[in-house]
């Protein structure tokens, strides 16, 4: 596998139109997570069925992330690949509402997941290169733009909602805006990286499993947090659709603050402990948040969520770009491992809710945080940079 980095001789530029597609990218996916409970109730789904549409996108996304470097050596590039992708997923994301029935459903959301999937590992591993020509640690920053469009989609969401729009008109409508950000943005970050075609499918370096567990299971939480939050708020503690979308909007803040000040925190306290400190305060949140009947506790624990979850990934992504033989398959083998984790944790739940419900599914979510803090400490104790 090769890595060329080419065409960012404008860092400073390359950087805020790089946040910018990433922005879009969040705004998509969160346009997404609060149009999954009207969806699911125009159509009349069960947790289980609604868990195979949310496996589909998984089974697209990790099927198109390895062959995004094929792309990219095709194309020249990430920054060329991301042309492509996040127009396909502006695309694509407009399909779901417009389907009639579940088999509709799962054939859109497999299509929205290729999208997604071809968007991701670019992304983020273009973001290393910028990062590596900034020469500190500035990766939080991207994924703060991240959460600021999950906000700013969910916000939009949820106003649409209470305006009485339709699924298929309020993801239209972010398709639109999703298009707007990126295509002004895409000239301006550059060719980027290429990665070879010989490592394509290439398994984890042997240094690398553990970041790749922990990117796993962070992300698992991440994606169970998109597509779930909402439902569980409506289904389990019968609140309204509005307010559901207000609680993944208080989630999605969260995380959008604690990664506002991640570069400057990850700079002080090192990577090593972001993760452990990350793990112990997303599993806190989740339990408050399944403990509690009452609005305020809920949406406290859910802040205290995204508070966790806010630093883990950009921490992870860097220093898998640190330890990896070449930054370019460090990002490239966490973000793989890590996005499907986040694809596929929300079917995972939706079939462990189908029989136990959506608290039990929640809690096995709190143990799951709880198993990052042993991995970090065992096995990352000498590899990971602490301090960057």
């Amino acid at each position: 596998m090769t890595a060329v980095v080419t065409d960012l001789k404008r860092p400073f530029t390359a950087r805020l139109a790089l946040a910018a597609i990433f922005f879009a990218n969040g705004l998509g996916i969160g346009s997404w997570a609060t149009a999954i409970a009207p969806v699911k109730a125009i159509l009349s789904l069960s947790d289980a069925q609604l868990s195979f549409a949310l496996l589909a996108m998984a089974a697209g996304a990790i099927v198109m992330m390895p062959l995004a470097g094929l792309l990219a050596l095709h194309l020249g590039g990430t920054g060329r690949l991301l042309r492509v992708s996040s127009t396909l997923f502006a695309v694509s994301l407009c399909l779901p509402g417009l389907t009639p029935n579940l088999a509709a459903l799962i054939l859109a959301t497999l299509l929205l997941g290729l999208a997604n999937g071809l968007m991701e590992v670019p992304m983020n591993t273009h973001a290393t290169a910028i990062e590596q020509r900034w020469g500190a640690a500035i990766m939080s920053s991207f994924h703060a733009a991240w959460s600021c469009g999950t906000l700013a989609g969910a916000t939009l969401g949820g106003l649409l909602i209470r305006a009485g729009v339709d699924p298929q008109w309020q993801l239209a409508i972010s398709g639109c805006a999703v298009l707007l950000v990126v295509l002004p943005s895409l000239p301006k970050i550059g060719a980027g990286v290429i990665i070879g075609q010989s490592q394509a499918f290439a398994l984890p370096e042997r240094r690398l499993l553990g970041l790749c567990l922990i990117a796993l299971i962070a992300l698992l939480a991440e994606g169970a947090m998109t597509d779930w939050s909402a439902v569980y708020l409506t289904s389990v503690l019968a609140f309204t659709p509005a307010v559901a979308a207000s609680g993944y909007a208080v989630y999605a803040g969260s995380m959008l603050i604690g990664r506002l000040f991640g570069d400057l925190v990850v700079r002080r306290a090192g990577r090593r402990q972001i993760i452990l400190l990350g793990a112990a305060m997303t599993a806190a949140g989740l339990l408050l948040a399944v403990a509690s009947v009452s609005l305020p506790i809920t949406f406290a624990g859910l802040s205290l969520v995204g508070l966790g979850l806010s630093n883990m990934v950009p921490a992870i992504f860097s220093a898998s770009a640190a330890m990896g033989s070449t930054p370019a398959i460090g990002i490239s083998m966490t973000a793989t491992a890590g996005y499907g984790g986040f694809l596929l944790g929300p079917p995972a739940i939706g079939a462990v809710a189908s029989f136990s419900g959506l608290r039990p599914a929640f809690l096995l979510l709190i143990l799951a945080m709880l198993a990052i803090v042993p991995i970090a400490v065992t096995s990352l104790r000498k590899t990971i940079p602490s301090v960057d």
